[in-house]
């Protein structure tokens, strides 16, 4: 049975032909958009006093609806704009090495235990060498400079010369604006939150001009704090080094650089889906910049009441999807249809209540039809990385898998990060686990990247129901 939203009434409104996405348009699968004030407040800041001050404006910028799925396909992502300041923040693979992306796979603790070459941790930004027993922190990692996977040989998130610790340390070592939101932050700074809450991790920071990246992360409890100026008060801060055990199974991180426009477009993504975060908490949001984006910032964690997933294509030509709590789908299905019902593998936290393998006939009575319709979406169990098989499902195991990666199965090299699980269900209790919950998806059109990731998730998979 097909569910029924609530829709606000609108006037009608244009359609411009199908063709390709500007960067920062918007298609809207349920209603047309519908601005809401925002409160406006000026947050905490680090940064020297030439920053902008006063009770900032917000800014509305209008979106324009676009007909068709295809018309919001993303491209393969493009160097950054030659107008960009030198030192506007950037995704790092180490220390002075600046891209535009970079995709991290962490190993589980059954494939590659421990780190690379019997390197130690050392708590970089804060905390202690945790006892864990069982851990791993060696990685695979590929970037727009080099986008097939290779080994990344130290400790990641533990070094400035891993992508992870290199962007971190930039930012927390810095004086940037920032975001930190975790629903699993476990008390320091903030309690875990369960539905409806988004199930979402990551980082954004930005400087005076609101040039900015964005780091999704797949960890509970990492990153904590977003500045060494105000630290968590009672647990570590760096990977390895937290009293959560996050690095025993396999985790991903994807940085992203950002432009002005697109860090307003991820802001509001992360208020559609709810992210957890609290603007008052100088550890995990430090607001300023320009007015929009504050007023963006201060309006942060709270839940939304959107019914309405939106997607956005990037100035990178990276494709963004923002799930909310209020579309009661489940969630890897939902970015098949979005994408114009293209099949996809994916390899997520997959436990009870799992949401099974489907097919492009399974019929899907969770489901809003505005969407349109999914394409066969197949569960990874297992995948494989320099001759060993790799556990991907959702298990507190050392064969376990945390991380949320997908890619295309049909005729687009399409590679995904979300924030997302395969938890759920396709009929009966719509609202189960991640079917009600939001997060966002980013998508990558890169022929190498797509080529080297499903490689890494080839091997097993879960029998449709």
């Amino acid at each position: 049975m097909a569910l029924r939203k609530n829709v606000v009434a609108a006037a009608p409104t244009p359609v411009v032909p199908v063709g390709p996405v500007a960067p920062g348009s918007f298609t809207r699968t349920v209603a047309p958009f519908i601005p809401l004030a925002i409160p406006l407040l000026v947050g905490h800041s680090l940064l020297p006093s030439n920053r902008p001050t006063g009770t900032p404006t917000a800014v509305t910028q209008p979106s324009v609806p676009v007909a068709g799925p295809a018309s919001t396909q993303p491209v393969q992502t493009t160097a950054r704009s030659s107008d960009e300041p030198e030192n506007a923040p950037t995704p790092l693979l180490s220390n002075g090495s600046p891209v535009d992306w970079f995709f991290v796979f962490k190993f589980n603790t059954a494939s590659f235990p421990e780190c690379s070459g019997g390197d130690q941790r050392v708590c970089l930004f804060g905390g202690t060498k945790q006892d864990y027993g069982k851990f791993s922190q060696q990685f695979a990692y590929a970037s727009n400079t080099s986008p097939t996977l290779q080994d990344g040989g130290v400790c990641v998130g533990d070094t400035t010369t891993d992508p992870v610790g290199a962007t971190f340390a930039e930012v927390y070592n810095g004086h940037l604006y920032y975001v930190v939101w975790n629903d699993q932050f476990y008390g320091d700074p903030l309690a875990t939150k369960a539905e409806p809450a988004g199930h979402s991790k990551g980082m954004l920071a930005w400087d005076n001009n609101g040039n900015g990246l964005v780091l999704q992360v797949s960890t509970p409890s990492w990153p904590g704090s977003g500045s060494a100026h105000s630290p968590r008060q009672t647990d570590g801060n760096t990977l390895g080094c937290v009293k959560d055990n996050d690095v025993k199974v396999s985790q991903h991180f994807f940085g992203l650089k950002l432009n002005k426009d697109d860090v307003v477009q991820v802001l509001k993504a992360l208020e559609n889906s709810s992210v957890v975060t609290d603007p008052s908490k100088l550890e995990i949001v430090n607001n300023g910049g320009p007015p929009d984006i504050q007023a963006l910032a201060a309006g942060l964690g709270k839940i939304s009441k959107s019914t309405t997933v939106t997607k956005v294509a990037l100035s990178s030509r990276a494709l963004l999807i923002s799930k909310p709590s209020d579309l009661p789908v489940p969630p890897w299905q939902m970015v098949s249809a979005l994408l114009g019902g293209e099949p996809l593998r994916v390899a997520s936290w997959w436990t009870k209540p799992e949401i099974p393998s489907t097919t492009e006939s399974t019929t899907i009575g969770c489901w809003d039809q505005s969407l349109g319709k999914p394409g066969a979406v197949e569960i990874a169990t297992s995948g494989f990385w320099e001759g060993k098989t790799i556990g991907l499902q959702g298990m507190d195991e050392p064969q376990g898998n945390h991380a949320k990666v997908g890619v295309s199965t049909g005729t687009h090299p399409y590679v995904i990060l979300g924030d997302m699980n395969q938890q759920g269900s396709i009929d009966g209790d719509c609202k189960s686990s991640q079917n009600g919950r939001g997060g966002l998806f980013y998508v990558l059109d890169d022929p190498k990247l797509y080529a080297s990731v499903s490689g890494l998730l080839k091997g097993d998979s879960a029998l449709p129901k």
